[in-house]
């Protein structure tokens, strides 16, 4: 049944009101809420800026700040009441505004919904990545003390899962923190395409009032290094660009994929099978059935969680992709994934950190896979090569070499020197001198590489950059 009494802000057209259903179906402020903060800065700048173009009295302007503040309390303190009638986050601030201060009448002077809501959004951005940010410096830190803890131990490095070369665990766990780091540099740029103010832009476009959107992005902080204001130069993209919606979203889609790739290791390295790393017992479960279980739940939920981020990615670009300008209702569900992916990613980064931190490396069992000589398969190669040997024809002969040491069922570091040379006569009495590990590490010394002095150089890079 259709409601009688019309919807006090939009309803002056109508002879009825929306449907309890319709109602239901159409708030918002049960997701937008958590924007009254930004909305009630982007109300106190835009009633300035009215006051200061002279569209209202200074007083109004003190009274509607007066207002605002007041009701920003009861949201922080969860006294102020939400009203799903009333539809979102914008009319139930300013409805209860206008009942305690009458100058409120006139703040939605110059203004949409549709301006008011993207303004909201970029200031939320802006404030979410560096929320994010945070986090992930808190990630990376828990990587490096684990990298500085246990970093100089040796571990089979991995191609196709199947062991390829010897590193070191800190400069596996350094990857990590490079990933990171691209993190980091993509929630920046998200915050600085965030950075313009869309307030002037109105439904689409804009107002014939006399209004002074430099001064509101000042006063919102839409500047840019040298201080100086940043507005968005056309109304009709203002209002229908979600740009910044999708990048946010792609940015922690990106942080997913990373995480859930160091669970995927942290799972491996702490199964039966590897056994080179124990998890700490407060971010792992047990078995309701099987009492010896320790499963690493927390990393697997990271996995989980990585796939959640990715569908709100793929929730935005499918609601955009063909929606004509401007504004369309479609756009009121481009919140609940963006909020979702913050939320999640602000979660699992902790979970990151917190599982890290009490994570210790096995040393035995890390020393036993590292001891296979078939790691250092391809530094034979690089001997060969030292020896004049063209690369190609160097890495058949070692292949030849380790089929002989399969087929004797010997280590390739105990084949007979004389066996060997039968394969190739470069490789002198000193061939098995290739398979001492310490002697390996010791010349990779190019940058990035995984030599100890290389990994100290790397980790000192990082405790500066990390602070």
């Amino acid at each position: 049944m259709a409601r009688k009494k019309q919807q006090a802000t939009w309803g002056g057209r109508f002879s009825a009101g929306p449907a309890e259903l319709m109602l239901s179906f159409s708030e918002s402020v049960s997701f937008d809420a958590r924007l009254a903060p930004f909305d009630i800065a982007g109300s106190k700048a835009h009633s300035a800026m009215l006051a200061h173009v002279g569209l209202i009295t200074a007083a109004e302007r003190d009274a509607i700040h007066a207002g605002l503040d007041v009701i920003a309390e009861e949201v922080a303190a969860g006294k102020f009441k939400w009203n799903p009638a009333l539809e979102d986050v914008h009319m139930n601030i300013e409805q209860a505004l206008t009942k305690r201060v009458p100058a409120a009448a006139k703040l939605h002077t110059a203004r949409s919904r549709n301006d008011q809501v993207a303004t909201d959004m970029r200031l939320f951005f802006k404030w979410a990545c560096v929320e994010v940010d945070g986090r992930l410096a808190e990630a990376q830190k828990a990587l490096l003390a684990l990298a500085e803890q246990d970093g100089e131990v040796m571990i089979p490095g991995y191609t196709h899962l199947q062991r390829a070369q010897p590193v070191q665990v800190a400069h596996h766990l350094a990857a990590y923190l490079e990933m990171f780091e691209r993190d980091r540099a993509r929630f920046a740029a998200v915050a600085d395409h965030a950075n313009w103010c869309p307030l002037g832009a109105g439904a689409l476009a804009g107002t014939t009032l006399p209004i002074d959107r430099e001064f509101t992005a000042k006063t919102l902080g839409f500047v840019d290094a040298r201080g100086r204001p940043r507005v968005t130069q056309n109304s009709m993209d203002t209002v229908a660009d979600r740009d910044v919606f999708i990048e946010f979203a792609t940015a922690c889609a990106l942080v997913g994929a990373h995480f859930s790739r160091l669970a995927e290791d942290l799972i491996l390295w702490s199964s039966s099978e590897f056994g080179y790393i124990n998890l700490p017992d407060t971010f792992c479960t047990g078995s309701s059935l099987m009492p010896q279980k320790k499963n690493p739940d927390s990393c697997e939920l990271l996995r989980g969680k990585a796939a959640r981020l990715h569908g709100n990615l793929t929730t935005l670009l499918t609601m955009v992709k063909g929606l004509p300008l401007t504004y369309n209702r479609d756009l009121q569900e481009d919140k609940p994934p963006v909020f979702d992916s913050f939320d999640q990613t602000m979660t699992c980064l902790a979970v990151v950190a917190g599982t890290l931190t009490g994570a210790e490396i096995r040393r035995d069992r890390c020393a036993k896979a590292v001891a296979d000589p078939a790691l250092l398969a391809t530094d034979l190669a690089d001997y060969l090569v030292e020896h004049g040997v063209p690369f190609r024809e160097a890495h058949h002969v070692v292949g030849a070499v380790v089929k002989l040491a399969e087929t004797s069922g010997v280590p390739l570091n105990e084949l007979a020197t004389a066996d060997v040379q039968q394969i190739h006569p470069a490789l002198g009495d000193d061939w098995a001198s290739v398979f001492d590990l310490e002697r390996a590490a010791a010349r990779r010394t190019g940058t990035g590489m995984p030599g100890p002095k290389q990994v100290r150089r790397q980790l000192a890079r990082w405790k500066k950059r990390l602070g």
